[in-house]
């Protein structure tokens, strides 16, 4: 008898199978036939992007942030990246009994921050609450609506050879921060995630670039997974230059502790993109005059070479395959 696993919620390839091939085939609406982040509906002539999810992370405190402020930015994100603009959220709340008043109320002040931040408001919601045991601590499920600007540039378009591949900030902030939490790891770098609204770096790639065939949030699975949907079934692969892709040195330190690559750990404020050659340069002069995407790089091209993969070219010119997270590396890290 087949059971669900760990690691069908990983964000790699278990959680695509199981998209895929169960979830997908109970429900035929043609919105699903590329399976988005957000769903492009028409609301009687208005365009708008709905998406959802839910947050289990464990702890629900870490360095900074909560499942507070990243619920909200998780779901904001979502609709950022299909090139709307988020605009109202839900929230709902499924709490353990025993759960801190003291501790929902950070949560909730934290959502009210971030939520303001982000330019969203809270319009709905519902709670939930179970006997011990039965949840732990406390899960959030956000609803996000966002509105498509008229004559609105989204990602569309075919990936070519020669396109560069982009990513707002060093990656693997997130993952880090949340194990070093759970672990109890004291590490001087103070790793903090990354968690934070990507809406800015979104609109700067749209409005700057001729096509942008790609743009995602990178969450769980990390940057390795996010870049192989891009090219997955795909006659053009993607080659990274390894040296090139921002990581800290914290990040580094934990993962080489944890035996973790730091291409598979989930950030929370970071956008991986592709876009075309002729106006790469320009993007990145946009990015680095903004807030969110400061620290944005090139990290790499799109190349006939390696058609459905991803390769990251190493120091020393050898190429190695990354291929999508297949196992569950870093369970409840959002």
């Amino acid at each position: 008898m087949k059971r669900i696993k760990l690691s069908h919620g990983s964000g790699g390839k278990l959680t695509h199978d199981l998209i895929a091939g169960t979830i997908r085939r109970y429900f035929d609406s043609p919105l699903l036939e590329n399976l988005p982040d957000s769903a492009s509906v028409d609301l009687h002539g208005c365009r708008a992007a709905f998406t959802t999810d839910s947050y289990v992370v464990d702890p629900v405190f870490f360095s900074g942030g909560d499942i507070g402020k990243l619920a909200v930015y998780g779901t904001v994100n979502d609709l950022a990246v299909s090139g709307s603009l988020p605009r109202f959220i839900s929230c709902g709340l499924i709490l353990e009994t025993g759960f801190p008043q003291s501790e929902l109320d950070k949560i909730l002040f934290s959502m009210s921050e971030a939520a303001e931040a982000a330019g969203v408001d809270v319009v709905t919601g519902d709670t939930k609450v179970l006997p011990p045991g039965k949840v732990d601590k406390i899960y959030i499920n956000t609803s996000g609506i966002g509105l498509y600007p008229k004559e609105a540039s989204v990602p569309d378009g075919e990936i070519c050879s020669g396109d560069k591949v982009l990513v707002t900030g060093p990656v693997g902030d997130h993952g880090a921060a949340v194990m070093a939490c759970r672990e109890g790891l004291n590490m001087e770098s103070n790793v903090q995630s990354d968690c934070a609204p990507v809406t800015e770096s979104a609109r700067i790639i749209l409005e700057n670039s001729a096509r942008v065939s790609f743009m995602r949030d990178v969450t769980r699975g990390g940057l390795a997974t996010v870049l192989n949907e891009a090219v997955a079934d795909k006659d053009v692969g993607i080659i990274l230059q390894e040296s090139g892709v921002p990581v800290r040195d914290g990040v580094r330190s934990i993962s080489e502790l944890l035996g973790i690559d730091p291409y598979y750990l989930a950030c929370e404020g970071r956008i991986a993109a592709v876009v075309d050659a002729g106006h790469s340069g320009k993007v990145i002069e946009k990015l680095s005059g903004s807030i969110s995407g400061g620290e944005s790089v090139i990290i790499g091209e799109v190349s006939e070479k390696y058609a459905g993969k991803l390769v990251a070219e190493t120091a020393f010119g050898t190429h190695r395959l990354l291929q999508m997270l297949s196992g569950e590396q870093l369970p409840r890290i959002c």
